[in-house]
């Protein structure tokens, strides 16, 4: 039988239809057109796409459920989804092909006047449906009223144009991917946020067995990333919380020196668990080998759970 690599047609890149999601997966596919393997998408509708409800009610893998079976249904050869989407459970006859480089893993404020954070009146509105997010900013104790918000960034962006809402939170690799980073009125320091688990990160899967597929993918990889992001879901998936749980990690590759003067390469990790109130927030970090992410990442979780992270965590 043959492979996706192998026949004449172009490599089929399954895809949500929405603007980001589109560029997103429209990026990949530009990169392997130079490097000279023709590639188009496919536009798969997910249940994420046709309920309104919010992500925590709809459940863990809302918006890759779908784009998975069309790849293992051969409708499409690769699947591109935002990893911080994905479920943290291994897929064994699924690849990860490549994470490539990601784009900045902070969240953003989009505020009415381009006000920061600390300048939003006490009563303001601010929209998110995201857990992680309302509990961060409610340890703020800013006196913010935080609005379930659902829709693509276009719709989320024009509640605050339109007066519905004072400000929104959204990933601000999101807005850099659409052209509309200029919209920023403040990138939220990790300090202030931490970000979701892979948040900025692109997930590049096929199928486990087409070993040519998988190669021809690798082209697009940067480990770095790829590490930064195993650390990040490892300490999720050993607190065994799904992908919109109140847990914000975030990694990075950073330049260490030795007791010889020698410089060398390690990984960095920040992570933390709030209550779903803002009452509390748990925080930790580590820093530790490049080759030893995952470990790095569990081991910070089970620091995490000592710290009495557990009791601010649903179960995935």
């Amino acid at each position: 039988m043959p492979t996706a690599a192998s026949s004449d047609r172009p490599i089929r890149i399954g895809t949500r239809g929405s603007k980001l999601a589109t560029t997103q997966a429209q990026q990949i596919a530009d990169r392997l057109i130079a490097n000279g393997h023709p590639a188009e998408l496919v536009i798969i509708t997910t249940a994420g796409d046709t309920s309104t409800a919010p992500v925590a009610q709809i459940g863990v893998g809302v918006f890759t459920t779908a784009i998975r079976l069309a790849l293992r249904d051969g409708e499409c050869d690769v699947a591109i989804h935002s990893y911080k989407d994905l479920p943290t459970a291994p897929e064994p006859d699924l690849a990860m092909a490549a994470v490539p480089e990601r784009v900045d893993p902070r969240d953003a404020l989009v505020s009415r006047g381009g006000m920061v954070l600390g300048e939003l009146p006490s009563g303001s509105t601010i929209g998110t449906s995201s857990p992680r997010r309302a509990a961060q900013l409610r340890a703020q104790g800013l006196g913010l009223e935080i609005r379930p918000l659902r829709g693509n960034l276009d719709s989320r962006l024009g509640r605050v144009a339109n007066g519905e809402l004072d400000a929104v939170v959204v990933a601000r690799a999101g807005l850099v991917r659409i052209g509309r980073a200029d919209e920023v009125s403040e990138a939220l320091d990790p300090v202030v946020m931490l970000p979701a688990p892979a948040q900025g990160a692109l997930a590049v899967e096929c199928l486990s067995d087409d070993a040519e597929l998988v190669r021809i993918l690798a082209e697009l990889d940067d480990p770095s990333t790829r590490a930064a992001v195993d650390a990040e879901r490892a300490v999720l998936a050993a607190l065994e919380a799904g992908c919109t749980a109140p847990v914000g990690a975030i990694a990075e590759v950073v330049e260490s020196i030795d007791s010889d003067g020698r410089i060398f390469a390690e990984l960095s990790l920040r992570a933390g668990v709030a209550a779903e109130d803002g009452s509390d927030v748990i925080r930790a970090s580590a820093v530790g080998p490049v080759e030893r992410a995952a470990q790095l990442g569990k081991d910070l979780a089970a620091e995490l759970l000592e710290l009495g992270a557990a009791e601010y965590v649903p179960k995935a």
